[in-house]
């Protein structure tokens, strides 16, 4: 069962595509770009069509989702952590 949504290789975070994920369960991310697959652990429960961290993400660092830039980290991401306004905010202003 597919799990993430990831589009390309170089994202730092995935699309959670199910119902429920819950803190401590083992997900299988989708890697579109090469038709491969990842396994994350969530670290916290993480709700449908939000982001989870497929790999770290320091502080200050550039998210990318789909291949584009969505943001910098305002705080440490950890690989299978929640992403979302709590710890990504635009560079728009």
């Amino acid at each position: 069962m597919i799990h993430v949504l990831v589009h390309d290789k170089k994202d730092t975070v995935g699309v959670v595509v199910v119902e429920g994920v819950k803190a401590g369960q083992e997900l299988t991310g989708w890697v579109m770009e090469g038709d491969a697959t990842i396994k994350v652990k969530a670290l916290n429960d993480v709700p449908i069509g939000h982001k989870l961290a497929t790999k770290e993400i320091k502080k200050g660092d550039t998210v990318i989702k789909y291949g584009h830039d969505i943001g910098r980290a305002v705080a440490d991401i950890r690989l299978g952590e929640h992403a979302h306004v709590h710890n990504i905010k635009t560079k728009r202003w």
